[in-house]
C-alpha cells in the first residue's frame, strides 16, 4: 500500500501519543466502540493512504491523532432497579468524542492531513452526539464535495463550532447546513464554493456569536432574520455577490465587534442605524456600490472604532470634521470615493494612533497638513492621484517617509535643501518640483531607497527627485487588489481562527 508523505509525521505522533497513554490511568472509561469504529471510517475518508488502525490500535481516547479530543461524562444511574428496589450503583462514567479537526494547519496544530480525494463521510454528522467542534481546513480542494444536508437530522444538539476554511471544492447551498444547532456559537465558512442565498433559518441560531461566510459565491440580500442573533459579535459576509440595501436592523446587533460587508454589491445609503453599534471596533464596507451620500457623520459617534474602510464606494463629498472622539483608530481606508476638498488638519491632531491612511484616487486638493506629523505610527500614508499642492511638510515626511505615497499630485513640491525625511524610503513620490528652485523647469529624480540623512546624500538629492516608475503604476490603483481587504491583514489562520471565542 502506498504511504503518503504524511506517514512519517504520524509515525512520530503515534510514538508520542502511545507514551502519553501509558501514564493515563487504566480505569478511565473507554471510548464507545461504535464511536471508535465510526471515527476510523471518517479518518479513512479524509486520508485513505494513512494506516490509521495500525498507528492507533488502542482506545482513541487514550491515544489519538492531534485534533481528536475526547471528554468524559458522568451519567446518573436510575434510582430504582426494574424490580422496584433502590439502586446503589455509582454514577456511570462514559467517554465520547467532543472535537474533530482535520487538515494540516501548522506544525503546532498537526491535525490529520487531508488527501486530494478527501470526502465527507456522513458518519461525522450522525455518530458523535457529544461533538462540540467540527473543523476542516484545506480538505476539499480538487474533487467536488457537496455541502452536507443536516437539516433533517438530530445532529448538532451539542455542536458549538462548525468551521470549513479554504475548501474550494466544497459546493452547495447554505440551507442544508443550517440544522438544529441550538448551541452553535461559531459558524465559519471561508474560502469555499458555497452559493445561493443566506437562508432565513440562520435567524434560529440564537446563540451564535460569530457568523463568517466570506469568500464564497453567495448572492441575494441580507435576511432580516439576522437581527435575531442578539449575541453576535462577528458578522463577516465579505467577498461574495450579495446585493440590495443593508437592513436597518443590523444596527440592533449591539454586541457586534466586527462588521465586514466588503467586496459585495450593496447599494443605497449606508444605514445610520449602525451608530447603535457602540461596541464596534472594525467596520469594512469597502468596494460596494453605496450611493452619493457622503462619508457618514455617525462615524464620529462610535468611539470604540479602531479600523474603518469605505474605499471603492463613490459616496462623494468632503472629509468631515468628525475625529475628536476617534483617537483609538489605527486604520482608515477612504480610497476611490470621489472625495473633494481639503484633508482636515484635525485628522493629524486627534488620530494620534493612526497607522494606515488611504486617501488615494480621490479629488482632494490643498496642502498636505503639517499636523499629520503628529501621528505616532504612520505605517503607510497613501495620498496618490489627487490634486494636492504645496510643500510636503518636513514634520510629516520624517515620520512616514518609509511608506509615503504621493505620486499623481503634480502640484506638490519638496524643499531642495531638506531630504532628511527620506532617509529610508519605500514609497513613491513620482515627479515633484523643488519648491525653492524656481529656475529649475523640469523635475529631477531621487532613487528610491538610496538616500540617507548625510550631507552628501542631501546634495545628491538636489539633482534627483524621487523615483518615477514611468507611466505604468507599480501598484494597483487601490491600496489592495480586488478580492483582498483594503487594509494590511492578519493571516487567516491564527489562534483566533482555530480557537473558540473567548468566554
Amino acid at each position: 500500500m502506498a504511504i503518503s508523505s504524511s506517514f512519517p509525521l504520524f509515525g512520530l505522533l503515534f510514538l508520542t501519543t502511545l507514551m502519553s497513554s501509558l501514564v493515563i490511568s487504566h480505569q478511565q472509561p473507554l471510548l464507545d466502540s461504535a464511536e471508535q469504529d465510526s471515527l476510523f471510517l471518517v479518518l479513512y475518508s479524509i486520508n485513505s493512504a494513512i494506516p490509521w488502525r495500525t498507528l492507533f490500535p488502542d482506545d482513541l481516547c487514550l491515544s489519538a491523532p492531534h485534533g481528536i479530543v475526547c471528554e468524559y461524562f458522568t451519567e446518573e444511574q436510575p434510582p430504582l432497579t426494574p424490580n422496584g428496589s433502590v439502586s446503589n450503583q455509582p454514577p456511570l462514567e462514559t467517554a465520547h468524542i467532543s472535537e474533530l479537526s482535520f487538515g494540516f494547519v501548522s506544525d503546532y496544530t498537526s491535525n490529520p492531513p487531508c488527501s486530494p480525494n478527501s470526502t465527507i463521510n456522513p458518519l461525522v454528522f450522525t455518530s458523535f452526539k457529544f461533538l462540540r467542534k467540527l473543523f476542516f481546513y484545506k480538505c476539499f480542494t480538487e474533487m467536488p464535495v457537496s455541502v452536507p444536508d443536516v437539516s433533517s437530522s438530530s445532529f448538532g444538539a451539542n455542536l458549538e463550532e462548525l468551521v470549513f476554511i479554504e475548501n474550494p471544492a466544497l459546493v452547495g447551498s447554505l440551507s442544508g447546513i443550517i440544522g438544529n444547532f441550538t448551541n452553535l456559537r461559531r459558524l465559519v465558512l471561508t474560502g469555499n464554493g458555497i452559493y445561493g442565498n443566506i437562508p432565513d433559518g440562520v435567524g434560529s441560531l440564537v446563540n451564535m456569536e460569530e457568523f463568517t461566510v466570506s469568500r464564497n459565491q453567495l448572492s441575494g440580500g441580507v435576511p432580516f432574520s439576522l437581527a435575531k442573533l442578539k449575541k453576535l459579535r462577528v458578522l463577516d459576509l465579505s467577498q461574495n455577490y450579495l446585493d440590495g440595501y443593508v437592513p436597518l436592523s443590523v444596527g440592533n446587533l449591539s454586541p457586534l465587534l466586527k462588521l465586514d460587508l466588503s467586496h459585495n454589491r450593496f447599494s443605497g445609503k449606508i444605514p445610520e442605524s449602525l451608530v447603535s453599534l457602540q461596541s464596534l471596533e472594525f467596520l469594512d464596507l469597502s468596494f460596494n456600490s453605496f450611493g452619493n451620500y457622503g462619508v457618514p457623520l455617525f462615524l464620529g459617534e462610535m468611539p470604540r472604532l479602531k479600523e474603518v474602510y469605505l474605499s471603492g464606494n463613490l459616496v462623494g463629498g468632503h472629509i468631515p470634521e468628525i475625529w475628536e472622539k476617534l483617537g483609538g483608530i489605527s486604520g482608515i481606508g477612504f480610497s476611490d470615493m470621489g472625495l473633494v476638498g481639503n484633508i482636515p488638519a484635525s485628522m493629524g491632531v486627534h488620530l494620534r494612533n493612526l497607522c494606515y491612511l488611504g486617501l488615494d484616487n480621490n479629488k482632494l486638493e490643498g496642502t498636505v497638513p503639517e499636523e499629520l506629523g503628529f501621528l505616532k505610527c504612520g505605517y503607510e500614508i497613501n495620498l496618490e492621484n489627487n490634486n494636492l499642492s504645496g510643500k510636503i511638510p518636513v514634520t510629516f515626511t520624517s515620520k512616514v517617509a518609509e511608506k509615503l505615497k504621493l505620486k499623481g499630485n503634480s502640484g506638490l513640491c519638496v524643499d531642495g535643501g531638506d531630504f532628511s525625511g527620506f532617509g529610508k524610503f519605500e514609497g513613491s513620490l513620482g515627479k515633484l518640483k523643488l519648491c525653492n528652485k524656481s529656475d529649475i523647469s523640469s523635475p529631477v529624480l531621487l532613487q528610491e531607497g538610496s538616500l540617507d540623512s548625510s550631507s552628501s546624500s542631501q546634495t545628491q538629492g538636489k539633482n534627483v527627485i524621487m523615483a518615477l516608475v514611468g507611466d505604468k503604476p507599480d501598484t494597483p490603483l487601490y491600496y489592495a487588489p480586488p478580492l483582498q481587504p483594503a487594509y494590511p491583514v492578519i493571516p487567516v489562520i491564527d489562534a483566533a481562527v482555530i480557537s473558540p471565542l473567548a468566554e
